[in-house]
């Protein structure tokens, strides 16, 4: 597929276009004009010159039967004062060959050859201008006179040599002006219009700007707008922009909308989530006492204490991550200690192994420590939920193996498995809330989808990054935190 030309380029070709049309107009208009305006006055010329070859045609008796033999030659047709060089006279006769010469240089006439004699017999006798092609002569205008009543005819002619060269002069002229003409025009063409469209690549640019914010999440300030000499409604380009900023305010405050939701959502998880802690730590207080207490209870009651006081533990973990959660989304300070990346995967890897001994666990860690800025209980929270999700989503005897790595600049925490894998599906969605890999991945326990919502919130609040790669038999969770401080 041809790439289509952009709008400037198409407004210099078509200016170009235009102007060139233009000149070649002018200029076979120019031409054809000065053409007829000296073939007009070469035919003014040629009845002078016929006029005085019929006064000396008329001296020697005009070729009237009475003066057979007094015919004049070609020469006394040309030899007479006004005729000038080139001028072409002679006689064409019924009776017999036609003679016909040109005056040339030094008033000496030269007889035309049989051949020019044939082509000049044919011109018609009618009295008017014509053109004939005498070969080594050239193109001459010629008038043939009426034949006498002897059947004797005078002929004239001039030769369009001048009018040629002075035709083919101009022609050259103006195109060799045209096209500097144009040349300058396509010059000139291209600043014109660059400077017109100028204030159409301000208005592209600030729609750039605003395509590049992060319009998805957060509170935003979308303060850009395109410049007010640039969104006059009067002017094509202007009224482009003028609509821009009426839509960036329309957008604006559709985005100010929205985070007011988002903020009352938010501030009612965090108030809900603040008020259940109470109540759900006095459901497990009351069932623990309940079920340790020197009571007879009957075994269903005991086994729906115990289920009672499971669940509350459950609810209590998935009130603390919305807690967590609303106050990573109100941007709370995070507590910036110097944190031993090595001994918290240590820990974080031993803990899971006691929780999940049916699965095989391995660490790769460097020889040397790799320590960062940054929140150790959150990190560790990290590295947990990791092995967590690993642990929950596969099978018994799966292998994960956690490695840590490190550059000058950035800190490497991978969790990877050789499990099923994740649906392709869900990939891009992964790190979101309430996102559950159920369909694609065993399920030995239940999830409640905020455990990787979490890890992506922690590691943006520590100015890294939260990836993850699959393929059935290798899963890899990868985060990055930099080792700058947060």
């Amino acid at each position: 597929m041809s790439r289509r030309l952009s709008l400037r380029r198409r407004l210099v070709l078509g200016i170009v276009a235009l102007l060139t049309a233009v000149t070649i107009v002018i200029g076979v208009v120019s031409v054809l004009a000065l053409q007829g305006f000296l073939v007009a006055r070469l035919d003014k010329q040629l009845i002078a010159a016929t006029s005085r070859s019929q006064d000396a045609f008329n001296e020697h008796g005009g070729g009237q039967p009475e003066f057979p033999d007094d015919r004049p030659p070609p020469s006394e047709l040309l030899n007479i004062p006004g005729q000038r060089t080139g001028t072409l006279a002679g006689v064409i006769s019924t009776e017999s060959e036609p003679q016909a010469a040109v005056l040339g240089e030094g008033a000496e006439p030269e007889n035309l050859d049989a051949a020019q004699l044939v082509s000049l017999a044919a011109v018609p006798a009618d009295g008017q201008p014509h053109n004939v092609d005498l070969g080594s002569f050239g193109t001459y205008r010629v008038v043939v006179q009426k034949p006498s009543a002897s059947g004797v005819s005078l002929v004239v002619g001039l030769s369009v040599a001048d009018v040629q060269a002075t035709v083919v002069q101009l022609a050259v002229l103006i195109a060799v002006i045209g096209l500097a003409g144009v040349g300058a025009a396509a010059v000139a063409g291209v600043l014109v219009v660059r400077s017109a469209l100028r204030p159409l690549e301000r208005v592209a640019a600030t729609a750039t700007r605003v395509s590049e914010l992060p319009l998805d999440r957060g509170e935003v300030a979308l303060a850009v707008r395109v410049p007010e000499a640039d969104a006059d409604p009067s002017t094509e380009v202007g009224a482009v922009g003028s609509a821009l900023n009426r839509l960036l305010g329309h957008v604006a405050s559709a985005l100010e909308a929205r985070q007011a939701s988002e903020n009352k959502v938010r501030t009612f998880v965090a108030d809900a989530s603040h008020e259940l802690r109470t109540p759900l730590a006095s459901i497990r207080g009351y069932a623990e006492l309940t079920r340790r207490g020197n009571h007879e209870l009957p075994d269903d009651v005991v086994h729906a204490i115990g289920r009672v006081e499971s669940e509350s533990v459950r609810m209590t973990a998935l009130v603390e991550d919305l807690l967590l959660l609303a106050r990573l989304d109100e941007h709370s300070k995070l507590e910036t200690l110097e944190v031993d990346l090595g001994r918290l995967v240590v820990d974080a890897v031993s803990d899971a192994r006691v929780a999940g001994p049916e699965h095989t666990w391995a660490l790769d860690l460097p020889d040397e420590p790799v320590v960062i800025d940054g929140d150790a209980s959150k990190l560790h929270q990290v590295v947990a939920n990791l092995l967590t999700n690993a642990r929950t989503h596969t099978p018994a005897g799966t292998l994960v193996t956690t490695s840590l790595t490190s550059s000058a600049a950035d800190a490497v925490i991978e969790v990877m498995d050789t499990g099923p894998g994740i649906d392709p599906a869900l990939v891009p969605t992964i790190f979101e809330r309430f996102v559950r890999g159920d369909g694609s991945r065993s399920r030995a326990s239940g999830s409640t989808g905020l455990g990787l919502a979490i890890v992506s919130a922690v590691i943006e609040a520590h100015g890294g990054r939260a990836e993850v790669e699959s393929a059935p038999g290798r899963t890899v969770f990868r985060i990055v935190l930099s080792r700058r401080p947060a």
